[in-house]
């Protein structure tokens, strides 16, 4: 499946939170937080196209030209998933990637997932029964490979999404 990730600043390696004014950027292939799931997504036949990062400062400034980046993106690479994650209890970078996830849904053929942890509370009761997000581990939990690799296995169609989408 041809897939894209999306990634904050911090899960794509440019930059810690103070960087969440960091514009739309696009890198080829996988990068960052791609490395810890890179093994499951190879064997569960996904390919990731690109790796789309913003920071959420810049994308709550933004929204309306962002979104209309990454559905161009989509259309022109024939992308099937958006895969926006991992977004740990990062409530900034879980609201955007839910937002986007939404619009995604909403104006493409490209089916969206989003994984985060339950910290992200508001997130998850706004968007949860809108688009497919998938619970992880908070930074520096235990099960971290466990929910990536399920996650992987839910996109490919190996798993049953609701073992692991919030309810």
């Amino acid at each position: 499946m041809r897939t894209l990730l999306l990634f904050d600043q911090v899960q794509a390696g440019f930059g810690g939170k103070e960087r969440g004014d960091t514009e739309l950027g696009l890198e080829k292939g996988g990068v960052g937080s791609y490395l810890m799931f890179k093994e499951d997504f190879e064997k569960a036949g996904l390919t990731a196209l690109a790796t789309i990062y913003c920071g959420p400062d810049y994308f709550q400034a933004h929204k309306e030209e962002v979104i209309h980046k990454i559905k161009n993106l989509i259309l022109k690479t024939k992308a099937e998933v958006l895969f926006a994650g991992p977004c740990f209890n990062y409530g900034t970078y879980a609201q955007m990637a839910a937002e986007i996830a939404l619009a995604i849904q909403e104006q493409t053929d490209c089916k969206p997932y989003v994984i985060c942890s339950k910290e992200n509370e508001e997130t998850i009761a706004a968007y949860k029964d809108k688009v497919v997000m998938l619970e992880m581990p908070k930074k520096g939990g235990v099960g971290l490979r466990e929910a990536l690799g399920g996650a992987v296995a839910i996109i490919s169609g190996t798993k049953d999404e609701s073992e692991q989408r919030f309810q």
